[in-house]
C-alpha cells in the first residue's frame, strides 16, 4: 500500500475536509425552507414551484447516490469528491443567479446531481482511511454529526443571509466553501479504489436510478394525489417492480453493483433502519416545528434559525460520545436508547401550544438532538463496518440513500398528517361560517394564506378566526409529532431485535484498497 506522505501523519485534515465537504451539502438541504416566502415573492413562485424548489435537490440526489457510490468505488474517490465539490459550486452560483422558479427548480435539480457524488465518496474515504474499527467509529461519529449539525444550521444560515443580503446569497454561499473544499482535498485527503473492481454493471446503475428515483418523486407527490388515489397506487407499484427487478438482476449478474445479500447482515439491515427512522422523524419534526416558531411565535427567518440551535449542538456532542458508548455497551443498546430518547422528545413536543415558553421548548429539541445523535452515528457504522473497505462508497450510498428517503417521508408523512388534521379543523370550525367559502378552502391549505385573510378583517372577527386558526395549526403539531414519536419507538423496538450489539468479525478485504498518491 502507498500513502500520500502529505496525508501519512496528517489523517485528521483530511477528516476535517471531508466533513466540510459533507456539512456544505447538508446545509443546503434545508437552507432554502426559510427562504420559500421571498421566493414566492421575488420570483412569483406559485405553492407547488416551491415545494419543487426544495424537493428537486433532494429527489435527483436521492436517485443517484447508488450508482455515484459505485462509480466512486471503481474510478476513484477524491477525484470524485473534488469533481462533485465542482459541479455543486457551478450550480450553486447558477442558481443564485435565475430569475424564474421553474429557472431554480433546474438548478437545484442539477446542485442535487453534485451532492450525490460528494455523499457517498465522504464516507467511502472515511472507511479507506480510518481501517481500525475505534479510530473508524470516532471519525463516523464526527461525520455524523457534521450531517446533522448541518441539517439544522441551514435554516439558520439562510435567516441570517437573508437579512442582509439578497436571496441569491443562500446559494452563492456554496460557492467559496466547495473551493475551499476542492483544495484541501487535492493537499490532504489520498484517493483509494475498489483494486478489483469489475466493469460498470450499467443495467444496474439504470435500475437503481430509474426506481429510487420513481419511489422518492411518488412519496413527494402522494400527499398533493391522495395516498390511495390510482396514481399513489400506480407510483409506489411501478418503483417497487423496478426495485424488484434491480434486486433480481443484481443476484444475477456476474458483476453486480450491489451485492443485495448484504441486506441479510443484521448489523447492516439493522443500522439502515434506524438511520431512516432517525431521519425521517428530524425532518418531519423540523418541517412543523419551524412553521410554529414563524406562525405561532411569530419569529423571523433568522430567529427561526437561531432557536433550532439546540437541535445542532446536542446532535454533534451525542454523535461524538454514541461511539465512545458502543465500546462499552454495544450498539444495540445505544441504538435503541437513542431511538427511545427521541420518541420521548417528540412525545414531549407535541404538548406545546402559543403559550409554552422557549425555555421548555428547547429542553425538548436537547433531548431529541441527543436521541438522533446516539442513533445516526453508531448506525452508520454499524453499516460501513458491515462491509469490506472496497465496497465502501456502495455502502456509504445505501447509508446516505435511506438517510434522504427517511427525509422525505418525514416530510411527506408529517405533512400530510399535519395538513389533513389542520384542514379537517378548520372545515368544522365556526368562527369561519362567516367567510366566503373559496377564502375557508384557501386558509386550509396554508397558514401563510390564513393569515393574510385575517390581516383583512375587521379587528373583532379578526382575532375570533386567528384563535380558530391557531388551535387548528396546533392540533395539525401535535398529531403530526405524535405520529413521529410512534415511527421513533416503533423502530426503537425492532431495532433492540434486529441489530447486534457487536461485529461478529473484522471485514476488511483481502485485497486491501490500496491509498495512492494522485
Amino acid at each position: 500500500m502507498r500513502t500520500n506522505p502529505v496525508f501519512r501523519n496528517h489523517p485528521i485534515p483530511a477528516l476535517v475536509v471531508i466533513c466540510l465537504s459533507v456539512f456544505v451539502i447538508s446545509v443546503d438541504a434545508t437552507i432554502v425552507n426559510v427562504a420559500l416566502p421571498t421566493l414566492s415573492r421575488e420570483l412569483g413562485a406559485d405553492t407547488a414551484q416551491l415545494q419543487w424548489i426544495v424537493d428537486a435537490y433532494t429527489l435527483v440526489m436521492s436517485g443517484l447516490l447508488l450508482s455515484a457510490g459505485s462509480l466512486s468505488d471503481r474510478f476513484g474517490r477524491r477525484g470524485w469528491l473534488a469533481a462533485g465539490l465542482a459541479l455543486f459550486a457551478i450550480t450553486s452560483a447558477f442558481a443564485a443567479q435565475v430569475n424564474s422558479a421553474d429557472a431554480l427548480i433546474a438548478a437545484r435539480a442539477a446542485m442535487g446531481v453534485g451532492a450525490a457524488v460528494i455523499f457517498p465518496t465522504t464516507l467511502g474515504l472515511i472507511t479507506n482511511i480510518f481501517t481500525d474499527p475505534v479510530p473508524r467509529a470516532k471519525a463516523i461519529g464526527l461525520w455524523a454529526a457534521m450531517v446533522g449539525v448541518g441539517v439544522a444550521v441551514g435554516p439558520i444560515s439562510g435567516g441570517w443571509l437573508l437579512e442582509h443580503f439578497s436571496w441569491g446569497s443562500i446559494f452563492l454561499v456554496n460557492v467559496p466553501v466547495a473551493a475551499l473544499a476542492i483544495v484541501g482535498g487535492m493537499l490532504f485527503v489520498p484517493t483509494s479504489r475498489d483494486s478489483t473492481a469489475p466493469r460498470v454493471d450499467i443495467p444496474g446503475l439504470i435500475l437503481s436510478a430509474v426506481g429510487i428515483t420513481a419511489l422518492v418523486y411518488t412519496v413527494i407527490e402522494a400527499p398533493n394525489w391522495g395516498w390511495t388515489s390510482t396514481r399513489a397506487i400506480v407510483g409506489f407499484a411501478a418503483s417497487a417492480i423496478v426495485l424488484a427487478g434491480f434486486a433480481l438482476w443484481e443476484r444475477r449478474s456476474s458483476h453486480p453493483m450491489l451485492d443485495v445479500s448484504v441486506f441479510g447482515n443484521r448489523r447492516f439491515s439493522g443500522g439502515s433502519l434506524a438511520v431512516t427512522a432517525g431521519f425521517l422523524t428530524l425532518f418531519g419534526f423540523i418541517f412543523v416545528i419551524t412553521q410554529y416558531f414563524q406562525f405561532i411565535k411569530n419569529y423571523s427567518a433568522f430567529e427561526t434559525g437561531v432557536r433550532l440551535l439546540p437541535v445542532a449542538g446536542s446532535i454533534a456532542l451525542a454523535s461524538i460520545l454514541g461511539p465512545r458508548a458502543v465500546e462499552r455497551i454495544g450498539t444495540t443498546a445505544v441504538v435503541t436508547a437513542g431511538l427511545t430518547v427521541f420518541a420521548a422528545g417528540l412525545a414531549w413536543a407535541s404538548t406545546a401550544d402559543a403559550a409554552t415558553p422557549y425555555i421548555e421548548i428547547g429542553l425538548q429539541m436537547l433531548l431529541l438532538g441527543g436521541g438522533l445523535g446516539l442513533t445516526t452515528a453508531p448506525a452508520t457504522e454499524a453499516i460501513m463496518g458491515s462491509l469490506s473497505a472496497d465496497k465502501a462508497g456502495v455502502g456509504s450510498a445505501v447509508n446516505d440513500t435511506t438517510r434522504e428517503l427517511g427525509g422525505t417521508l418525514g416530510v411527506a408523512i408529517v405533512g400530510s398528517v399535519f395538513a389533513s388534521v389542520y384542514s379537517g379543523r378548520l372545515a368544522s370550525a365556526s368562527a369561519l361560517t362567516g367567510l366566503p367559502a373559496e377564502l375557508r378552502s384557501a386558509m386550509g391549505r396554508s397558514m401563510a394564506v390564513a393569515h393574510k385573510v385575517i390581516e383583512g378583517l375587521p379587528a373583532g372577527q379578526s382575532a375570533v378566526v386567528h384563535d380558530a386558526v391557531n388551535r387548528a395549526f396546533l392540533d395539525g403539531l401535535q398529531v403530526g409529532t405524535l405520529v413521529c414519536a410512534g415511527i421513533a419507538l416503533g423502530a426503537a423496538i425492532v431495532v433492540a431485535w434486529l441489530l447486534p450489539a457487536r461485529a461478529r468479525h473484522a471485514t476488511p478485504s483481502p485485497a486491501s484498497t490500496a491509498l495512492t498518491t494522485a
